[in-house]
This record gives C-alpha cells, sequence and structure tokens, in this order.
C-alpha cells in the first residue's frame, strides 16, 4: 500500500518546509504543485505561460493545468511507493481528479492552521535567491549580507505572490474556494488538524505519529 500525504493549509503555512522533513523522514517524494508550475514558467512551457498570468496577479491557476502537470510528474519512478503533496488539491474538483488517479489507496490529508496575519509577516518578509533558489527570513533566516545569498552570493528577491497586497488576496481566493475541501475530507475521516505557527520539531513528531494510524 503506498503511503500517500496530502499537506493543506493557507499560503505560508510551512507546507513545504514540513513537508521536505516528512520526505525524509518517510523517505518518499515531496511534491509541490506550486514548485511544479513556476518551473513550468522559468522553462517558459506552453502550460507554464498560461499559469503565469494567474499566479502574477495571486490568483489560483485553473484546474485543468494543474492536473495536467501534476498527473504527469505522478508518474514517474519515484512515486511508485507513495509520494506527499503540497498545494494540490485546493477544491473538491481536483480531490476527485486525484482520487480516480491513486483510486483505492488510503489518504491522510494534515491541515496546517495559522491565522492571516501570522502568514503575512511570514510571507511579506521571504526573500529567494534568484540564482540559487535558497529561501530566507528577514527576520527568522536573515541572511549575512542584506540582500546577498550567503551559499552563492545571488541577489536576494521578493516574489510577487509574496508582496503584501498580493498575500492578502491569496488568503482571500484560499479562504472562499478551498476551505469547503476540508469538510469534505473531514467527511471522509482523514483530516487531521496540526497547528502550523508552532515549533517545527513539534509538527513534524505530531505527523509522524498521524503517519502510523
Amino acid at each position: 500500500m503506498k503511503n500517500i500525504f496530502i499537506l493543506h493549509g493557507p499560503p505560508g503555512a510551512g507546507k513545504g518546509t514540513v513537508g521536505e522533513r516528512l520526505s525524509k523522514n518517510l523517505n518518499i517524494p515531496l511534491i509541490s504543485t506550486g514548485d511544479l508550475l513556476r518551473e513550468n514558467v522559468k522553462e517558459k512551457t506552453e502550460l507554464g505561460l498560461k499559469a503565469k498570468k494567474y499566479m502574477d496577479k495571486g490568483e489560483l491557476v485553473p484546474d485543468k493545468i494543474v492536473i495536467s502537470i501534476l498527473l504527469d510528474r505522478l508518474s514517474k519512478d519515484d512515486c511508485k511507493n507513495g509520494f506527499i503533496l503540497d498545494g494540490f488539491p485546493r477544491n473538491i474538483s481536483q480531490a476527485k481528479n486525484l482520487e480516480k488517479y491513486i483510486k483505492n489507496e488510503k489518504v491522510k490529508v494534515v491541515y496546517l492552521e495559522a491565522n492571516d496575519d501570522f502568514l503575512v509577516n511570514r510571507l511579506s518578509n521571504r526573500r529567494i535567491c534568484e540564482n540559487c533558489g535558497a529561501i530566507y527570513h528577514l527576520i527568522n533566516i536573515p541572511p549575512k549580507v542584506p540582500g546577498i545569498c550567503d551559499k552563492c552570493g545571488g541577489k536576494l528577491i521578493q516574489r510577487e505572490d509574496d508582496k503584501e497586497e498580493v498575500i492578502r488576496n491569496r488568503l482571500a481566493v484560499y479562504h472562499k474556494l478551498t476551505s469547503p475541501l476540508l469538510d469534505y475530507y473531514k467527511k471522509k475521516g482523514v483530516l487531521f488538524g496540526v497547528r502550523g505557527d508552532g515549533e517545527l520539531e513539534d509538527t513534524v513528531k505530531q505527523i509522524i505519529e498521524i503517519s502510523k494510524l
């Protein structure tokens, strides 16, 4: 049986960071639809160019684009024993499409909880190296030299979707369109709530325990 996890929560709740730790502990790949989309945008693929106009506005990328990119990734060999999804599904329609793909495999959905003001502070202070992709936080993980990557010396930039006005819009869209998904999974008995604004070690420990259920 595959070990399949879905990490859910609003933008900035820590899905990527928590997912990386879980991936190492469970020895299955972490798959971020956000990263997959950005890779396609960077490579200027046909789907990437279509996705970019939505991402720049902080809007959700249409299901058809996201699903096409994701299913191609899930077909790779490293996913045959399971995987961790970060950022997908975002709505019930996507959830049903995923269920068709994984069929009878058991899924555990972990929801990382955090309030909007905490999330705006976390995301608006995030900076990314435009060269190597290393992530910094101006308050929690500042670079040694302001604006310069410690690892490669590249320039640190703020992504368009990390600006406060865009973050507020992303959160509003999230609450309106994706929150009903939590009720969908709750009714299925596969939803587990974990704090997304606590200590990383505690969060990961709780999820590892959930993986044993």
